[in-house]
């Protein structure tokens, strides 16, 4: 379990669901979820994945290398 996670589970445990509705629990978690984020972005980087997005309701894809395309890689 990461450092993280175990902090968020020590720190939401003993709380009640009005406190675990806070602006500071939502901002743990949105920092949990963009860490996270990053992680797997890195992570297929490493490994020669093409990351996914979409904008505007169109797909993109990053290719390892950073460049940034329309067309679906052949890996994907």
């Amino acid at each position: 379990m990461t450092n993280y996670l175990v902090l968020l589970k020590k720190w939401l445990n003993p709380m009640s669901k009005s406190q675990i509705n806070s602006a500071e629990t939502s901002a743990l978690l949105t920092r949990l979820g963009n860490k996270g984020v990053r992680k797997a972005l890195d992570e297929n980087r490493r490994l020669g994945i093409a990351n996914v997005f979409s904008k505007d309701g169109k797909i993109y894809y990053q290719l390892p290398n950073g460049d940034i395309t329309a067309k679906k890689p052949e890996s994907t």
